[in-house]
């Protein structure tokens, strides 16, 4: 996802304290390896109150999605578990293209295939190897390219605001139709049923990948609180994989229930300082079933990385 402008919610009579900024500001702040040891218990904390309170942050820095937050909804038991927190260790990188402006990410019979937003709004096919791109198709000027997916031997890719998906054909992305869908379209990923979207609000959306209608959906959340702001997915081992737009965290979901079972913090994973914090984050996440890989990376980062999961805590 890309900037989405301005206001929307009422904040007089839920400001965020200073306070707690800060410590948001500090999560996303790259730190040395023991001094996330030394202080694991602190930062843990800090994660999970970032997550509970993400619509506060997002008032307070004035930075919304389009259509209104989902009501709160009352909390069962079994949605108020603190989720499982995870870290990670980097087990390999590749080159990727730094002007790629990564919106939706998927690994298929050895080539990556990726969607991209902004100017280079478009799809392609990569090399894994070194981040070459060998097949590549641009939508027109006025869209702005969001999620991928690939189902068998068609890739489908979302629209930021046009409510208008494209379907590719897997090996040389020739254009093969077109299917429309309300709202706003983030991120896009499949289980063996169905597209699984996500429009920036607190919920999975579920479509028929043969007629591309709409199905149902279900509510996201976090410790009994709605959860947005997902963009890119990945369906993994029976959970939906989300990045929180502009945060360095991941979120597993049951895509039955929408509660989030385990928080991802991938802190410090690029390691070197980007041109614009707010715009090139974490945004990208692939899986090779076969050899058990996760991949992720960036809008505009250099560098794809393997990851190992470590935890949980």
């Amino acid at each position: 996802m890309g900037f989405h402008g301005t206001g929307g919610y009422n904040c007089e009579a839920m400001a965020v304290p200073a306070a707690f900024e800060a410590r948001i500001m500090m999560a996303r702040s790259s730190r040395s390896r023991e001094e996330q040891d030394r202080s694991g218990r602190t930062r843990a904390r800090r994660l999970f109150t970032a997550l509970a309170l993400i619509g506060w942050v997002q008032a307070a820095h004035g930075v919304q999605a389009q259509t209104p937050p989902a009501a709160v909804a009352v909390a069962t038991p079994a949605e108020t578990v603190r989720p499982a927190r995870y870290g990670y260790e980097v087990v390999a990188s590749w080159p990727h293209d730094p002007t790629a402006f990564t919106q939706g990410l998927e690994y298929v019979d050895g080539v990556l295939l990726e969607s991209t937003g902004r100017e280079n709004s478009g799809v392609r096919r990569v090399r894994l190897e070194d981040g070459v791109v060998t097949h590549r198709q641009a939508l027109e000027d006025r869209y702005f390219g969001e999620g991928l997916t690939v189902v068998g031997d068609r890739v489908f890719s979302l629209t930021w605001t046009h409510g208008v998906g494209f379907i590719w054909a897997r090996d040389d992305l020739e254009p093969l139709g077109q299917f429309t869908y309300a709202g706003e379209g983030w991120g896009l990923t499949h289980d063996a049923t169905r597209l699984i979207l996500s429009d920036g609000e607190p919920r999975l959306r579920f479509l028929d990948p043969v007629t591309l209608t709409e199905t149902g959906s279900v509510p996201v959340t976090f410790m009994g609180q709605p959860l947005g702001r997902l963009n890119e997915l990945e369906f993994i081992d029976g959970e939906v994989f989300a990045n929180i737009w502009q945060t360095d965290f991941i979120v597993r979901i049951n895509p039955d229930t929408g509660v989030v079972t385990g928080v991802i913090d991938l802190t410090g994973l690029l390691g070197e300082p980007v041109a614009n914090p707010s715009d090139e984050v974490l945004n990208g996440i692939a899986w090779d079933p076969e050899g058990r890989r996760l991949f992720v990376t960036g809008k505009h980062w250099p560098r794809l990385f393997e990851i190992r999961l470590t935890g949980p805590e």
